[in-house]
């Protein structure tokens, strides 16, 4: 059996767990968000912003991808939402399988908003379809501006990407013309924001745009 053949086998068995998952959220009404970026972006700080925005009107939870430690999840536990670690140990993404088996092992109740952190990496995370209802790629003001055109496959796909860390930009030399150029390049339909968890810059934008993609959703399931 060659790898090709290996890997197809993969990605079908991941796609029919991803469309298992899909059938049920839909069922549900959860609007499912799978954040992707490198690590250190500020996805987990992201995360508890939007808990601290949206928590007392959503039902909110996450799942968090990491190769060690359950730090994340713990994080946003003490905000008070059902958070549940997977520890890949070693393997750089997150599948379907994963998040199946990780809403069986913990009572998340009824959602109206899902987070799912993957793991830190903007490359093996693309493949990999979670259900979900939209990729959000994160790129910090502290990694440069050249990322989408180094990293196009995630960028081609996502449908928000987030410019965090922005409160930086001040003391760092990132061109933010430059990535919103490359971004609408690769994906003229994607929405940029411009945000920081820390100040809260462009928070609002970013919970306007979640809250939007959930009326759509149950607009669409009422139809």
């Amino acid at each position: 059996m060659t790898r090709v053949d290996v890997r197809e086998k993969v990605l079908a068995a991941n796609a029919a767990a991803a469309a298992e998952l899909r059938r049920r959220f839909a069922a549900q009404g959860t609007l499912v968000v799978n954040l992707i970026s490198s690590p250190g972006s500020g996805k987990t700080t992201l995360l508890e912003a939007t808990v601290r925005g949206l928590a007392p009107r959503l039902r909110l939870g996450a799942i968090e991808g990491d190769i060690a430690t359950e730090r994340d999840a713990e994080r946003l536990r003490r905000l008070g939402i059902p958070a549940h670690q997977i520890l890949t140990g070693g393997a750089c993404h997150l599948d379907a399988r994963q998040v199946r088996d990780a809403l069986a092992a913990r009572d998340f109740g009824a959602l109206d908003i899902l987070f799912i952190e993957n793991v830190g990496n903007l490359i093996c995370p693309t493949s990999y379809d979670l259900g979900e209802d939209f990729k959000a790629v994160l790129l910090s003001v502290t990694e440069g501006e050249d990322k989408p055109f180094k990293y196009p496959a995630i960028f081609s796909r996502a449908a928000a990407t987030v410019i965090t860390k922005a409160d930086l930009l001040p003391h760092v030399a990132f061109r933010l013309d430059e990535a919103r150029e490359q971004v609408a390049a690769l994906n003229p339909e994607c929405r940029l924001l411009v945000l920081s968890a820390t100040t809260g810059q462009g928070m609002a934008e970013w919970e306007q745009l979640l809250m939007e993609s959930l009326d759509r959703k149950r607009s669409a399931a009422a139809r």
